[in-house]
Parts: C-alpha cells; structure tokens; sequence
C-alpha cells in the first residue's frame, strides 16, 4: 500500500488516502498499465482458474516461525530509554527474503529468511527513532524515515540503504536523502512508487518539491502559500487550494515536469464543511457534509451525484489503478466502487478488526484481486481460542471469502524444521497455543508474494511467519 505519506508530527499518522500500486514481479516482468487499464473487468476469461489457484495458494497456510523484534539485552546503540520496552509491530516489509519490522517504540529489525535469525537493527544512531519503512525497487534498496532526540523529534531524516549491505549487517552503509530539506512539522515527505516519484513539503517557506525516486534528482518545485494539498495519481497532480466561500480552485498537473494541464473551479455548497476531495485520473470526487458524493469528469465537465444515503463518507480509500476500481473503509467493513458511483462489490466475510482501518493490516496483491486482512472471526469461531480474530483472503471482484487463517486451522506439522519447533513449542499443544496467540492483537500484516508467505506483527513485538 504505496503512496505513504509519513508527516513530520510528534506522533505518527497514516494518511487518510493510501495508494495500491502495481509490484514487481520476480521475473521483473510487469503488464503495462495502460494494457490493464482497458481490459473490462467482466471479459476476464481466467478469472474461475485466478480463483481457484488463489484457494490452493492460501489453503494450506499453517504458522511456521516467529521472531522477536525486543533485545531483552539492549540494542547496543540505544540511548533513549523508551526504545528499550517491548512495544508493538506497526509496520512490516519484505525484500529480498529479508523481513523488516519496525516496532511503534522506533527500533527496527531486519530478519532473514534463509537462516531464521535477525541479521540486524537498521537503527544507527543511539538517538534514532524510526518513523516509517519503504522499499525502493528502483534501486534494491531500504529508504527509512526517522526522527532524533537531538532535534527534539521534530524533523524528518530520511536515509537510503542499500538490501545488500543490511545482507551483510551493515546498516550504517547507507546515505542520507533530501538533505537541504527542512522537514519539520507540519512538512512532510511522500514515496509514490506508483510514478516513482518523491514529494516533500517544507513547511518553513511553504515549498513543495518532486524528486524522481531512481536517483533522487530534484526535478522541480511548487511554491504556492495557498495551496492546501496535494493529490497524487498516475502521470498527474491535483493542487487543491484555499477554498473560496462557494468553491474551490484546483489546478491539474503533469507529475512529470509540473506543467499546468488544466486550471478550474468547483463549486461548493455555501457552510458546507468538505469531508474529501479526491482525484483519479481524469475523475475528481467531492464529498461535502451531509450532500451528494460528487464524481466530476474533468475532460468534459460532466458531473454525476451519488446518493448520500448510499455513500457515506468512508474513513479511508484504496484506489485501484489497475481495475480503474477504489475500495472504502468505514465502521470496519469494506466496499468496492466505480466510478460511475455503483456499488460493485459487498464483501461476505471480511469485517476488519481494527475498527480505524489500520491500513497496515490490509495487503492488496499486485493484480489487484485479492485483498487480505486481520478480521473479526466468524459467528461459529468467535472467541474459541481467547481473543483470537483471523486473516481473511477475499476475491475483491467478487467479494467471496476464498481462504482464512483461524486458530482452528492447525498447529504445524510434526516434521517441519527445528527452529520452526524451537521458537513455537516443541508438542502438538504447545504450537497450537501458539497458533491462537499469534492470531491475538495483530497490529501489522504484509504479503511476500515472491515466497508465497504472509507474515504479522503483534502488540507483544513478535512476528509471525505463515506458509504452506
């Protein structure tokens, strides 16, 4: 879930609009967009054989392994107190058969998936609290996002490393990034693999800049004290301005070069709070308190309305480049829509633990298909195994519950490998016990698609390993 905004605030907050973007596959083959942008979802010929090899995919899933991301000893370069306590898993990612897990106290981990065992923190500094991960396929490297008791917590550093040298347990390798920027509250810095793209904003002289993601070149820059946000989607950029008393004015840019395509004004209900204004493509939508969701066409100036009885502001979006689709979160559940304002998809099992839509604890998958989520268990497996929710697999164009893993599902097998036995128990009991516990309080959850292995992270500090 690409598009991550990590802003610049003492606490970390997760960006209301998150990004699905297309992920490299491991053969380094990827569809054009463009190609998938105008296969109609309904001609797909494939989709019973997509299901039913998802079904086998996820099947068979059982809990292999668990890492600890506390040192009971002490990271050697920890000065800050706080960063010593066992705190919970909010963020994971996965390159390379390396597993990253960043803990909310701001240590982070780095595990291999080859030996079983932690190769290393990424944490170099003694007064180093990682704020957020991301991985830059560009360049096969890690770019985290930190703050420093030096400076009081109060900017953002960024810091590139390459995945060979974290290979090698050489974190401190890498080099900083957006030096000359001042990232300070409330600045922030976006990564959007999507046009590989960087934007930061300095709040200091109200400075937006776009980087291009390969190599970090500064490729231009907004300087505009009456810009309120900024929208990013495939090729463009949506400025959205300070609004007027009956509208607001928007500018459409080329991602590119920052080019002006195109400069208008919406027209917005007078004492009308607005609750979002969202771009994809040539497609805005405006939602103002208790009105109409609004899809305007931008090419055209064509303007369809959706009944605000049947849209509601939703507490979040997933937008779908590639099935020209975007998925809403509001009170746990999850929908699908087009964007002709119809409801496309209802899911049948697949309500949300977390009821503020803890967006890393959804995965969407690189053919945007299947989404996977930490859920509430099911009616007849509420509550059997303590407070144990599950992970639900679901097919997105249909809304059909294709796999899930409860705690009914099974301990591992008898004959799998010593250390998968070592860290989970060594009887049937025991890893059963393990299997309900590690379904208890996920806090963050992300798909390896090249290993086929879904792995999460827990309010204990510990990550767990699923596979067939």
């Amino acid at each position: 879930m690409e598009g991550r905004r990590i802003t610049a605030s003492p606490r970390p907050c997760s960006g209301r609009r998150v990004v699905a973007k297309k992920r490299t596959r491991p053969d380094g083959f990827v569809n054009s967009v463009k190609k998938l942008q105008r296969r109609e979802i309904s001609s797909r010929k494939d989709r019973a054989f997509s299901i039913s090899t998802a079904q086998e995919r996820f099947r068979n899933m059982r809990l292999v392994e668990q890492y600890d991301t506390h040192d009971p000893k002490g990271h050697s370069l920890v000065a800050l107190p706080f960063l010593m306590k066992r705190t919970k898993v909010i963020e994971i990612v996965a390159a390379r058969d390396i597993v990253f897990a960043l803990a909310h106290s701001g240590v982070c981990a780095a595990f291999s998936r080859e030996t079983n065992r932690r190769i290393c923190f990424l944490n170099v500094s003694p007064d180093e609290v990682i704020r957020s991960l991301f991985y830059n396929k560009n360049n096969d490297s890690l770019i985290t996002v930190s703050v420093y008791a030096s400076d009081n917590f109060s900017s953002l550093k960024c810091r590139s490393t390459r995945i060979e040298y974290i290979l090698r347990g050489q974190p401190d390798a890498g080099f900083a990034l957006f030096e000359s920027e001042s990232l300070k509250w409330p600045g922030f810095v976006e990564f959007d693999d999507v046009n590989g793209k960087v934007l930061t904003y300095s709040a200091q002289d109200s400075v937006y800049k776009v980087f291009d993601l390969k190599n970090y070149t500064m490729l231009y820059s907004i300087s505009d004290k009456h810009v309120q946000e900024i929208k990013i989607s495939p090729g463009i950029m949506l400025l959205i301005f300070k609004r007027a008393t009956s509208h607001v004015p928007l500018k459409i840019l080329s991602i590119e070069d920052g080019t002006v395509l195109k400069s208008f004004n919406h027209l917005l209900h007078r004492n009308k709070k607005v609750d979002f204004i969202e771009q994809f493509n040539e497609k805005l939508l405006v939602k103002q308190e208790n009105e109409n969701l609004q899809i305007l066409d931008v090419r055209n100036a064509q303007l369809m309305e959706v009944s605000r009885a049947e849209f509601m502001t939703p507490s979040a979006f997933i937008f779908l480049y590639e099935n020209q689709l975007f998925l809403t979160f509001r009170n746990r559940n999850v929908s699908v829509w087009n964007f002709r304002g119809e409801l496309v998809t209802s899911f049948e099992d697949h309500l949300l633990w977390h009821p503020d839509c803890n967006t890393n604890n959804i995965y969407i998958t690189s053919d945007q298909d299947l989404i996977i989520s930490y859920c509430k268990a099911d009616t007849e497996d509420q509550w059997i195994e303590g407070n144990a929710g599950s992970i639900n697999i679901s097919n997105i164009l249909t809304g059909k519950c294709l796999a899930k893993i409860t705690s009914s599902s099974g301990p591992p097998k008898e004959d799998e490998s010593s250390s998968s036995s070592s860290s989970l128990g060594n009887n049937s009991k025991q890893r059963r016990n393990a299997v309900a516990e590690a379904l208890e309080d996920i806090t963050a959850l992300f798909y390896d698609e090249e290993r086929n292995e879904i792995y999460t992270g827990n309010r204990h500090g510990f990550v767990h390993v699923w596979s067939n």
